[in-house]
């Protein structure tokens, strides 16, 4: 879906929108390192039903975040990776990550997924 600023009333409703729905954010994540075929997404996102993550996918593909790649083989097979656009969030999921890590660390969980930080900040694009 194109965006236009007329429906923000402010840029956390613009990032909400990109980046706000039930797997969109951890989607965005599991592809900083590189590009994924569907199946290694849906293993990483297990919680996922194949329904909300094809969803999430086309949402994110819609408003330019991802890019989606059909390999013409014998089954097709799907690559998903990140656009500029997407690339440039990845300063937004580290601070949501490092946020997240030091919650559940207060909650006494030791879960952490920030290690997958391979990439430097990204300049936002316009």
């Amino acid at each position: 879906m194109k965006h236009t600023k007329e429906q923000f009333s402010c840029p956390v409703e613009a990032t909400q929108a990109l980046i706000g729905g039930k797997y969109k954010a951890s989607i965005l994540w599991n592809l900083i390192k590189g590009p994924l075929h569907y199946m290694e997404l849906q293993r990483l996102i297990p919680k996922a039903t194949p329904k909300m993550l094809s969803q999430q996918l086309r949402d994110l593909e819609d408003c330019g975040m991802i890019h989606r790649e059909v390999i013409p083989e014998k089954p097709p097979k799907t690559i998903y990776s990140l656009t500029p656009l997407g690339q440039s969030a990845v300063p937004v999921l580290d601070s949501m990550c490092q946020w997240g890590e030091a919650y559940l660390d207060r909650l006494g969980a030791g879960t952490s997924c920030c290690s997958k930080k391979s990439k430097p900040p990204v300049e936002p694009v316009v």
